[in-house]
Order: structure tokens, then C-alpha cells, then sequence
């Protein structure tokens, strides 16, 4: 692990909020790093905010906002899961404030291609039904923990009470970005393998062919939760 003073930027996925970062954070800031862990527009504590128009622009605003106000430069940019795409998005816009990208079990998207465009079929069907039936197309309900590898009652029950419908735009929308997701900067992929969450299966392939290191850690997608200790040390370096 790293004895120098690190930034790290924690970006949550679908559903999440800066809320599911508070073991990691408090972990980082134990060994002397900064962090911060934004929430996106329409989730979380910001889940008043929802709306039809938030889509990938909004979220990458987001991020690309919380650098430049909080003043945030050589930072270690980490997204999980479906805040892949947010930090490809701040990648493209503010490459000068970022020292490096962690996609953790996360989305590696590809240039005007929506989230949707890399889900099986059967994923898409059922998220833009639950869409329909529970907001009339506006958010996607949010799946029990489990669904997320999460198998300890106390850690399912703590996420949840704080999960918050994620807006469907944000998975039907896209990106404009270069032919490298990461805009050239040194990038490293953090697969969750037990169990595997399958929805990355394309982004991991991605990033084994864009030649990302790859390092596995032997728990669920929510590895924040379940095993913030191993994760820090891994972000750590």
C-alpha cells in the first residue's frame, strides 16, 4: 500500500449513493489520504432531484463539477459498476485533474453506445418493465442486496434501507468519448469474482483488450461493503 498522501474520488454505482463509500473512506482517511464520494443527481441523499432529464451528461457533470469546485487535482478516479461510465465522461472533460482510473466492477463504456446497448436482452426487458410499472418509465426500482453478492443480513439490510430508484435515462443515453474510455490515462480494472455479477462480463472483456491490469477480489459486487479492507488496499497502491 501507498505511505504517500493519495486523493481518491469515490463514485457509486446504480442505485448506490456517496452513503456506500463510508467504510473505504474511513479507511483511506485513516492512512492520511483525502477522499470525497459524490453522490449522482437523483439518488441518495439527492434523490429529491430525480428527473426525466438526467442521462450520462448529467452524471459526467456531476463528477467533472465536484473536481473542479472542490478543487481536486492528481486524483485516483474510482468508479464502481455503473459510475464506469461517469469517470470515462470525466476522463474525456478533465484529464489534467486526474492521475489515475479504477473501474471497479464496473461499466467501460464505448464511444455514443448506451449502458443498455451492452445488457443481455432479457436484463434491459425486465428493468424497462419494472421502469414502467413503478414510475411510468422515469426510474428503475432498485433489486434487494442480494442481488449484488451481498450475503451478511446486518450488510443487506444496511443497503437496503439507503438504495434509491436510478433514473433509466442514464442507461439509455450515452457518452461522447474517444476510442480509449480512459482518454489516455493509466486505468486498471477491480474484478469482483465470488460471485461474478455478470453484468460487466462485456466491460471486463473491454478491458483485458485494452490491455488494463487486473486484479480479482474473491467477494460479491458491493465489495465496498463486504470487504472494504481488501478494496482499500487494492486502491491503495
Amino acid at each position: 500500500m501507498s505511505h504517500r498522501s493519495q486523493t481518491f474520488v469515490l463514485l457509486h454505482g446504480a442505485w448506490h449513493g456517496g452513503w456506500c463509500w463510508e467504510r473505504v473512506a474511513s479507511i483511506l482517511r485513516d492512512r492520511g489520504h483525502r477522499v470525497t464520494a459524490p453522490t449522482q443527481t437523483g439518488l441518495g441523499e439527492r434523490a429529491h432531484l430525480m428527473s426525466p432529464d438526467i442521462d450520462l451528461e448529467v452524471f459526467t457533470d456531476d463528477l467533472v463539477n465536484h473536481l473542479i469546485w472542490e478543487d481536486l487535482d492528481q486524483v485516483v478516479l474510482v468508479g464502481h459498476s455503473f459510475g464506469g461510465n461517469a469517470i470515462s465522461g470525466a476522463a474525456a472533460r478533465v484529464p489534467d485533474r486526474i492521475q489515475r482510473l479504477v473501474y471497479f466492477d464496473a461499466l467501460v463504456p464505448i464511444n455514443g453506445r448506451a449502458p443498455f446497448e451492452d445488457f443481455p436482452p432479457g436484463v434491459v426487458a425486465e428493468r424497462t418493465r419494472q421502469a414502467e410499472e413503478s414510475s411510468g418509465g422515469l426510474s428503475i426500482p432498485p433489486p434487494p442486496a442480494a442481488a449484488f453478492g451481498v450475503t451478511q443480513t446486518d450488510d443487506a439490510v444496511w443497503i437496503d434501507s439507503r438504495m434509491t430508484p436510478h433514473p433509466l435515462r442514464t442507461f439509455t443515453s450515452s457518452l461522447s468519448l474517444g476510442p480509449d474510455p480512459a482518454n489516455g490515462l493509466p486505468a486498471e480494472y477491480v474484478l469482483c469474482v465470488d460471485p461474478l455479477y455478470g453484468n460487466v462480463e462485456g466491460s471486463l472483456n473491454r478491458a483485458r483488450d485494452l490491455g488494463w491490469p487486473l486484479t480479482e477480489i474473491a467477494t460479491g459486487h458491493d465489495a465496498m461493503v463486504t470487504a472494504p479492507d481488501r478494496l482499500s488496499d487494492v486502491f491503495d497502491q
